[in-house]
């Protein structure tokens, strides 16, 4: 935990918003001293109701809360056919990308306390990364650069597709820092690419199969980067590595140095690695054909083979996909950062840490926000989610947290949309207690 505090609750990529019936603000102040209530519930309840109505969804869970921790607002719909169990704030939840805050958050505690700096080489600690290369196109493209064009551009998503494979490589010629992997510009890529050479070849690593640290940094030692480390923002596995790093420097698990740094002092139980004994997680459920339906691990394809199951004997812990939670925990966390570091008398991080976490670093020049350290930043709201559809913000104007919550891989087009119209609802009913 920080030493310097005098005393101590993706997706994969977010995007713009427009909030709806936006409310008055008039200073830091106002974020702890107002409450909020409703004006009709029942309305924000209807547009939930409408993507689970739709077939966009299985389930969705909605939860607002202000800075003291009090319930706003939250209300449960789910097909019964898909999610039997009832689902609540308590129900378990695989986060996802929502587990890379939380890492972030630990490395940066770390770093407040000398343990690990901003520009120690990720070989320092992980020297089976020494001789890691770059995949390029046969004339020496910028897979990264043409990656990121090939989502709006059918000729060059044509151009990748038409590469032959293997790609070439050449070696690294720039240092990976601990704050490339905070910022997604170590190289490290997901199985989302427009060139299948890239995707086969992390599927043939079997990424998801690994058990130990060790065996996963052989995995990855093994790989291609999709760029040149320092290149630019390109979202991937980096906080997976940060969160290796942080093992190394450490000589803890990742497990251990969340629980010490984290969720143990915030005295927060159920966001974590490993299903506790007895409990359950929900089905995975695919939208892929445009039908929602319960499905294997195999269809979750983030590494190109089945992920990791939550098996608490296995001592393996993803810093950027790896953590299961409930929404009322994750919560929790998040009134964290809403405190400027701190919960009730205990600091987490310093204020400037806050500061530093929300401040502009990627993505820079967008019309519709910047990325802080994996945290999207628009309209004043800091913005996140994950593979299986979680999706969180802070408000730290208005003192409220917001979690939209399900669990669905490709979901249809139905349901694109339903975090801002979400959101939207629930800042249309917003008012000040007794206005």
């Amino acid at each position: 935990m920080n030493t310097l505090a005098s005393s101590v609750r993706a997706l994969i990529m977010a995007g713009g918003l427009a909030l709806a019936a936006p409310l008055p603000v008039s200073g830091p102040a106002l974020a702890q001293e107002q409450s909020w209530q409703l004006t009709d519930g029942s309305a924000v309840d209807a547009v939930i109701e409408t993507y689970v109505d739709n077939g966009a969804l299985p389930f969705l869970y909605v939860r607002l809360e202000d800075a003291q921790g009090d319930v706003v607002y939250e209300h449960a719909a789910q097909n019964s056919d898909l999610v039997s169990a009832p689902v609540d704030g308590d129900t378990w939840l695989r986060v996802w990308s929502m587990s890379k805050i939380v890492t972030i958050s630990a490395a940066l505690d770390m770093i407040e306390d000398g343990v690990l700096r901003f520009d120690d080489p990720v070989t320092d600690y992980i020297p089976e990364f020494s001789d890691l290369t770059v995949a390029t196109g046969p004339n020496g493209e910028n897979l990264a650069e043409m990656a990121g064009q090939a989502w709006g551009d059918e000729a060059v998503r044509a151009a990748l597709e038409a590469m032959p494979c293997p790609l070439p490589t050449v070696p690294v010629e720039s240092v990976m820092t601990v704050r490339d992997l905070l910022n997604h510009t170590g190289g490290f890529y997901y199985t989302f690419q427009p060139t299948e050479c890239l995707n086969a070849a992390m599927g043939a690593q079997d990424i998801g199969a690994a058990r130990s640290s060790d065996e996963l940094i052989a995995d990855l030692a093994a790989l291609p980067l999709i760029s040149q480390p320092g290149a630019g923002y390109y979202y991937g596995m980096n906080t997976t590595v940060l969160g290796l790093v942080m093992e190394r420097a450490a000589g803890q698990s990742l497990q251990e140095i969340v629980r010490e740094r984290i969720t143990g002092p915030l005295a927060i139980d159920d966001l974590r690695y490993g299903l506790p004994e007895g409990e359950e997680m929900l089905p995975r459920v695919t939208g892929k054909g445009g039908t929602l339906q319960v499905t294997d691990p195999s269809a979750l394809d983030i590494y190109r083979t089945p992920p990791q199951g939550y098996d608490p004997d296995v001592p393996l812990y993803l810093g950027g996909e790896g953590m299961i939670g409930t929404s009322a925990a994750y919560a929790d966390f998040l009134h964290m950062l809403l405190g400027r570091g701190t919960v009730g008398d205990t600091r987490i991080l310093e204020e400037i840490t806050i500061e530093a976490l929300s401040s502009p670093h990627t993505q820079l020049g967008r019309a519709d926000g910047y990325n802080g350290y994996n945290l999207w930043v628009s309209d004043g709201l800091w913005i996140g989610g994950g593979y299986e559809g979680t999706h969180f913000w802070v408000d730290p104007q208005r003192g409220l947290i917001g979690l939209v919550m399900s669990q669905v891989h490709s979901r249809p087009a139905a349901g694109n949309g339903v975090n801002d119209a979400v959101r939207g609802a629930l800042y249309e009913q917003l008012e000040k207690a007794g206005r």
